[in-house]
């Protein structure tokens, strides 16, 4: 029985001395066929215990709508873990940050007018109390005190970052104990966050990713007995759309990884495995400008995106061998990849011709348009229309944008307005009275990161024309569960966009690969009816990872959503992939 306790020397796990060597691996960031070999590799590597969040937005999509199957089954996960003899951190928020689509917390919270996220609002705390009530239950079997792997449990994430409510953090630790976790609770803040993020009790903990001797002093300025734990040790970084592919050297990763083991410190990487924002589900951060996070999740981590070992990981598993013991045996080998260039997409469907199929049964008519919240809708996008009464020179204004609208005249292209660059206004001719007005509106991701997380989607605020308000909208939400049921039809050349084009493969033998859509612009893709993610040609991302299990012997189907225009209509699965040129 794997019982860890916290002493004023350190932690002890069934009464022995014990260092946590832990690495970060998201379960739903990897396909799940994929869980037991990233375990397996992160046992190869020396560690002792993996780290996970709970995204509580897609396990529970849609108010008392409560899943734990399939791509979240954490239980599977847990259960996998201890088969590779490692131990379990576990991170169920609510909140948890991670670059992942608002920090995790569920898009239907912003439908309450005025609802503020991680507080006492108790309009926040009931939906919480209802959440921890579904989930808990399910995970006591796996706690370290009922023989499982899970031996510790964090308490909400970087708060000390957000505020101040200490009520509101001793409301979740009971909480925890109410539902029967009885194992030693954490939290986790920057160093310069301690005293506002920590809860008298409950043991504070740290994240960073250099200047360990300085950033340790100053937790141990905080909490002046107990273990030290660098519970975010960031071996890499993210990356946003319009930036460079972040990069760190693994030399200067793994010495300040040996400072700290050799000073007792217990640490978890962030990441050992970052995986894939795949769908809608990346975040984005807000500091002055918008900035929408890629869809890679890699972090430059020791075991890249597609599960293979990378440098980090042979100097990692050489520095954790001084300390711990490292499993014998050989490392692992670089997975297969797939190459099949030049698939032609060869059928097209307009999205504005398959409005009623993607979503016209749920569309809404409102006097003002309604938010993607108040259509009940978390990832996706939102198409907006209605008539302008005159023709003529026009300018057209909104209260904001979020987070990118393509504006249509008839159909045709208007203009784009982007949250990103703080563009509100356009100007047009208005060809004739009665033009239809359209706005295609996506959610490129809900800041996860500050105050800004309180993020509605879609046009918010007046929408003008000439100063005087336009009102009378059909609203139609575009979440893009499924792609059933769209009229595709040969074509010639690729429509322009928005629109849909559809091709097929066929290989023997599945393999991971990577999808390049050099001379497409922007928009998103799916194989075999999986979503794997964004694209856009700014970069630096320029192919998407295609897991193994996505594909099939024989026949296959890949689907692009281009918005704007592409230069072809090929797209090529690599066995390489390309996330842009590095900035270290």
């Amino acid at each position: 029985m794997p019982v860890l306790e916290i002493l004023d020397e350190g932690f002890l796990l069934d009464a022995q001395p014990f260092q946590i060597i832990s690495g970060g691996l998201h379960y739903f960031r990897v396909h799940p066929q994929q869980w037991a070999d990233r375990l397996h590799k992160a046992r190869l590597m020396g560690l002792n215990t993996v780290e996970t969040y709970v995204p509580w937005n897609l396990h529970e999509r849609r108010p008392g709508e409560f899943r734990m199957d399939g791509a979240l089954d954490l239980p599977r996960f847990i259960e996998l873990a201890a088969a590779e003899d490692l131990h379990v951190l576990l991170r169920p928020g609510p909140y948890i940050c991670a670059e992942w689509e608002g920090g995790g917390l569920p898009s239907w919270l912003l439908a309450e007018p005025g609802i503020v996220l991680r507080s006492s609002d108790q309009r926040y705390l009931a939906a919480v109390d209802r959440y921890f009530a579904a989930l808990l239950p399910l995970l006591l079997p796996y706690l370290g005190t009922r023989g499982g792997p899970v031996i510790a449990v964090q308490i909400e994430n970087d708060y000390g970052a957000y505020g101040e409510d200490t009520a509101y953090l001793r409301h979740l630790a009971e909480l925890l104990r109410q539902y029967g976790v009885d194992v030693p609770l954490f939290t986790s803040d920057q160093p310069t966050d301690l005293a506002r993020g920590g809860l008298d009790g409950v043991l504070r903990t740290a994240n960073f990713g250099s200047r360990a001797a300085a950033n340790l002093a100053e937790l141990r300025r905080h909490q002046p007995t107990g273990p030290l734990m660098c519970t975010e040790f960031w071996d890499g970084w993210f990356d946003h759309w319009g930036g460079p592919h972040a990069a760190r050297s693994a030399e200067d990763a793994a010495a300040t990884l040996d400072e700290m083991l050799a000073a007792g410190t217990s640490v978890n990487f962030y990441m050992f495995h970052g995986g894939t924002n795949f769908g809608f589900t990346n975040g984005a951060n807000d500091k002055g400008a918008y900035r929408p996070t890629v869809t890679s999740y890699g972090y430059d981590a020791p075991l890249d995106e597609a599960g293979d070992p990378g440098p980090k990981y042979t100097a990692f598993r050489e520095v954790i061998a001084k300390y711990a013991p490292v499993p014998n045996g050989k490392l692992p080998d670089p997975a297969p990849k797939l190459a099949v260039p030049g698939v032609e997409l060869t059928h097209s469907a307009a999205l504005f011709d398959n409005l009623w199929v993607l979503g016209g049964d749920r569309a809404l008519h409102a006097q003002q348009p309604l938010t993607m919240e108040q259509l009940g809708q978390d990832f996706g996008f939102v198409h907006y229309r209605t008539t302008l009464p005159a023709a003529g020179p026009a300018l057209l204004s909104v209260g904001d944008v979020r987070d990118r609208a393509q504006v249509f005249l008839d159909g045709q292209p208007a203009g784009v307005l982007e949250r990103e660059n703080h563009e509100y206004a356009l100007t047009f001719d208005v060809p004739r009275a009665g033009a239809v007005l359209s706005v295609l509106v996506e959610n490129q991701g809900r800041i996860n990161y500050g105050r800004g997380i309180h993020d509605r989607k879609g046009l918010l605020g007046p929408v003008a024309l000439n100063g005087v308000e336009l009102t009378g909208w059909q609203c139609t939400p575009l979440g893009l569960d499924t792609l059933d049921g769209l009229a595709f039809a040969p074509t010639g050349t690729p429509l322009p966009g928005p629109a849909f084009h559809r091709g097929h493969f066929d290989i023997e033998r599945p393999a991971d690969s990577f999808l390049s859509l050099t001379g497409w612009t922007k928009g998103n893709a799916w194989i075999n009816g999986f979503s794997l993610g964004r694209y856009w040609s700014r970069g630096p991302q320029h192919t998407l990872y295609v897991p193994a299990p996505v594909l099939r012997p024989g026949r296959n189907e890949i689907t692009v959503l281009e918005l704007h225009a592409t230069t072809r209509r090929i797209v090529d699965l690599r066995d390489t992939p390309d996330l842009g040129p590095t900035e270290e």
